[in-house]
């Protein structure tokens, strides 16, 4: 358990340090999966009160939620005997949600906004410490189909969290983000649903 907490904070300390290192302009973030010709609008500070309070929710939610699908990519990356395309999606999530991050790391300090998720919020799709020490101790195809199975679980929670935003936001980027999350990560499900059957 003591590996765990310090490769999660480890892992999570270095996902945000990377967001506050990031002007939030697009072309400076490759992996984005989102629309280029948002990218002029996207590099020009969000006004403060162009957003209103599931905006923030969503921002202040996404972040660990994405930090953490970052250190579990980082951690089947970092395994023998793994199949290449596991091994390409965790690339992949890495891509685009390290600098996703980002992103709405400098829309909540545009917003003023705390980074700090209020009291009696939750992330849906999650994992606990329990998830996070087994797939740390997990090998080769096991730890592939663990992998796989813990991030489809991880992805359907942040589809949770998207369409939520896409019903109630009113920040523009936000809602696009929101949109592009919910699509991409669907279509991610299917690959890994893909993936496990074949293993």
């Amino acid at each position: 358990m003591k590996k765990f907490l310090t490769i999660s904070a480890a892992g999570i300390a270095a996902a945000l340090a990377l967001a506050g290192c990031s002007t939030g302009t697009g072309p400076s973030m490759p992996g984005m999966t989102h629309d280029s010709t948002a990218t002029a609008s996207s590099s020009a500070p969000v006004a403060a009160g162009d957003h209103n309070s599931d905006d923030t929710m969503f921002a202040q939610a996404m972040i660990p939620h994405h930090a953490q699908a970052v250190l579990m990519s980082d951690m089947i990356l970092t395994k023998q005997n793994i199949p290449a395309a596991v091994t390409a999606l965790a690339t992949k999530i890495k891509a685009a949600q390290a600098p996703e991050i980002a992103k709405m790391t400098a829309w909540l300090k545009d917003w003023n906004e705390t980074a700090t998720m209020s009291a009696g919020h939750s992330m849906t799709g999650m994992m606990g410490a329990d998830d996070m020490t087994n797939l740390d101790a997990a090998q080769g195809t096991e730890a592939a189909k663990l992998f796989l199975t813990q991030m489809i679980a991880h992805h359907q929670g942040a589809i949770t969290m998207a369409k939520t935003e896409a019903t109630a936001g009113k920040n523009t980027e936000a809602l696009g983000l929101a949109h592009s999350i919910a699509t991409s990560q669907e279509a991610e499900i299917q690959d890994m649903n893909n993936m496990l059957a074949g293993l």
